[in-house]
């Protein structure tokens, strides 16, 4: 260090320890403590219960807040009494802390994931792992929030892990920001209003960003820092925020209802962080402020007692351990569920196996860690234990992908078992073929690569036309060989649409078809005034829904094809005009329209009803939890198959050219709609068909293009 930045920093330990602004040694404050326990208890109750917690997730955000109070009184009393920061010394303390036990629980997690998750989700788990043991899980997470085909992904067993990864990016850069605020003033005078500073731009870009595109801000560490940097400012500002007693207990009173309330009023709706974020991280904040001032407040007889206490201490591994058990618990019980769900005795049975683990945890792992007389001196040691650790991980998971691997190629092969059976499939709701057990278990249950419903046919290229965030949405299939294609044809809408592509693929093949595909993952095909796709959504993606119809229909009616096939999730793409109509109605202005521009020329329209409803209805994994007896998925048809806004239109449309194609009796018989079907599992996750199912459905989907 040069002398110039000597001497800076030597002002600044004078400066700061003598300054009468200098945050008060904190010790250990029984407040703070159970400000953790509400915390992670809110984020475990809306995992367990997430209709009795709506907004419990907001216990995240309470944790980054305690996060950069603590991290800054530390680096702010280091500095005042060293004059500056051990770099090494300060994450050689935070591996200790975290990432034992964090990684204790990801390996864990990799060898129970390997024994009882289905293979499909070996690669995703391996992945995520990998970015959690590096803690840039956050960010990939970020990424398939915008990515529709990874919206329908089944949750993993290490997700939770992102909010550590924001907080691990928070203690990276945290201490240089704060020697460099130093050592640009020569002394403090630059801490609080750089720290101010940051925190505002933060939160500005947090509001815009997450009213633009709330699922990629609910990752994004920019939108998160303004709350570390609240915290830090409570630490900064400690001598000046001791407040009168009764002010000091009203504070504290606001503090904890500003917490509660949006953990009750908050869903997963609310565009968060955002601005909604202040009211629980502000809480927070006034509570610490409030416990500032010495002596008992009126909530300490709950707050300082050993039950309250006791959630403070193991708050760090109970959210480790209490999400991977969740999620695979319904694949170590199987068939003691009910249709693949866990009930409230079974939930809290998971509630105390995860108490008892992060208690175990705490006391076996964190606490000796972090106190290991080896460790403590020597910080290479710390370092190179952490290499280990995260080689050992990182090794578990690289194994757990190359099984994937092994498992996918075995399925492949296993799905051409039974092709050509005249009970295969959907075949097997025929009575004539007198199948003896039409709902009997599936050949192969698990949906691997073989069973992904947006797999092209050879014959497809992918076209640089009308490209959203540089991704192809129109595909141009030529079945003709040799010769002219017989008719051009059309199949658009979402991935509702894209489902039907395998039937339509042996259609056209047969046919001869120029076949051309218009997609767009989460956007109804309609000129109608789109909210979003199941919960609101950010003004991009409506922007990018309503620009990418807006282009494609012309382009069609240009095109004047033979056939326009189509199909969307109207059901859950939700629209608003203002006009109190019914989404039915709305829809039918938005649609009817186009038919008649492309009837006008000659073309047909056939619209695909949609599927009954699977994780509406039951779970995802209802299937495989049942194996042997898939039947205990059924479902009661009037549940799974209620009326959809874009079926209806069609059914009811006195458009000639325009019918609806409803292979509904498919899919259920009279009472009952089935997960497993001709031996076939019906869904490949919890929106779409399996593959090899819809292909059994093509001889019935010829027999009503050609009937119309």
């Amino acid at each position: 260090m040069s002398t110039t930045v000597q001497a800076r920093v030597a002002q600044a330990r004078k400066l700061w320890g003598a300054s009468s602004r200098t945050p008060a040694s904190p010790g250990f404050r029984t407040d703070v403590q159970a400000l953790r326990a509400i915390a992670v208890l809110a984020v475990v109750v809306n995992h367990f219960w997430p209709a009795a917690l709506t907004g419990g997730y907001i216990g995240v955000d309470v944790f980054f807040v305690i996060s950069g109070y603590l991290i800054t009184s530390h680096l702010g009393r280091e500095i005042a009494r060293t004059g500056k920061v051990r770099f090494g010394t300060f994450y050689a303390r935070r591996i200790r802390r975290l990432l034992p036990a964090a990684l204790l629980v990801l390996a864990v997690t990799v060898l129970l994931a390997g024994a009882l998750l289905p293979y499909p989700r070996w690669t995703a788990t391996a992945w995520e792992t990998f970015a959690s043991a590096f803690y840039w899980e956050n960010w990939l997470l970020a990424a398939k929030s915008v990515n529709y085909s990874a919206a329908n992904e089944a949750a993993s067993v290490v997700q939770h892990y992102w909010s550590l990864s924001v907080e691990e990016q928070f203690y990276l850069f945290w201490p240089l920001l704060l020697v460099g605020l130093v050592m640009l003033g020569g002394n403090r005078r630059w801490l609080v209003p750089g720290v101010a500073g940051l925190g505002v731009i933060s939160l500005v870009f947090s509001v815009v960003y997450t009213s633009m595109s709330p699922n990629e801000a609910y990752f994004n560490t920019l939108a998160r820092v303004w709350e570390f940097a609240l915290g830090a400012f409570v630490a900064l500002t400690a001598s000046k925020l001791v407040l009168p007693r009764v002010a000091a207990e009203v504070a504290s009173g606001l503090g904890l209802a500003m917490i509660i309330v949006p953990a009750f009023a908050y869903d997963h709706t609310s565009p968060f962080p955002g601005s909604l974020a202040l009211m629980p991280t502000v809480g927070t904040a006034l509570v610490i402020a409030s416990g500032l001032r010495p002596g008992t407040q009126w909530h300490t007889p709950v707050t300082a007692s050993r039950p309250v206490q006791f959630v403070g201490d193991i708050s760090y591994s109970l959210y480790l351990w209490h999400w991977p058990l969740l999620i695979l618990a319904p694949f170590a019980l199987g068939g003691a569920l009910d249709k693949g769900e866990l009930t409230t005795a079974w939930l809290l049975w998971l509630l105390a196996l995860s108490f008892a683990l992060a208690w175990l945890t705490k006391v076996l792992v964190e606490d000796r860690a972090r106190t290991f007389p080896a460790l403590v001196r020597d910080t290479r040691l710390t370092f190179a234990t952490m290499i280990a650790g995260l080689l050992v991980v990182e090794v578990m998971a690289g194994v757990l992908q190359a099984n994937y691997h092994q498992q996918a190629a075995a399925a492949e092969r296993n799905v051409q078992t039974g092709k050509g059976d005249a009970c295969h499939g959907a075949a097997a709701m025929i009575a004539s073929n007198g199948c003896p057990d039409p709902f009997g278990p599936a050949r192969v249950p698990e949906m691997g690569p073989v069973n992904e419903y947006w797999r092209l046919a050879p014959e497809c290229v992918e076209t640089d036309y009308f490209k959203v965030d540089d991704k192809s949405t129109v595909k141009v299939c030529d079945f003709s060989g040799d010769g002219e294609p017989t008719q051009t044809v059309w199949l658009l809408g979402d991935s509702h649409a894209e489902q039907w592509q395998t039937p339509v693929f042996e259609v056209a093949r047969k046919e001869r078809w120029l076949l051309k595909i218009g997609i767009l993952g989460g956007c109804p095909f309609a000129d109608v005034q789109f909210t979003g796709y199941r919960s609101a959504a950010g003004p991009r993606d409506i922007l990018r829904c309503r620009d990418w119809t807006a282009q494609m229909f012309p382009a069609i009616t240009n095109d004047k094809p033979s056939m326009v096939l189509m199909s969307f999730f109207s059901r859950q793409e939700f629209v608003d005009d203002g006009s109190g109509r019914s989404q039915t109605e709305q829809y039918r202005e938005g649609i009817e329209p186009w038919w008649s521009a492309w009837t006008a020329t000659g073309t047909r329209v056939f619209v695909f009803a949609d599927p009954p409803y699977n994780r509406d209805v039951r779970s995802t994994s209802c299937v495989l939890l049942n194996r042997s007896n898939p039947k205990t998925c059924a479902i009661p048809r009037e549940r799974a198959q209620p009326p959809e806004p874009l079926g209806e239109v069609a059914k009811s449309s006195s458009n000639p050219r325009v019918s609806l194609v409803d292979l509904t009796d498919y899919f259920c018989d009279q009472r009952l709609c089935y997960g497993v079907i001709g031996n076939v599992a019906v869904y490949y996750d919890g929106d779409h068909v399996n593959s090899e199912y819809s292909r059994t459905l093509t001889p019935m989907l010829e027999k009503a293009l050609s009937s119309r």
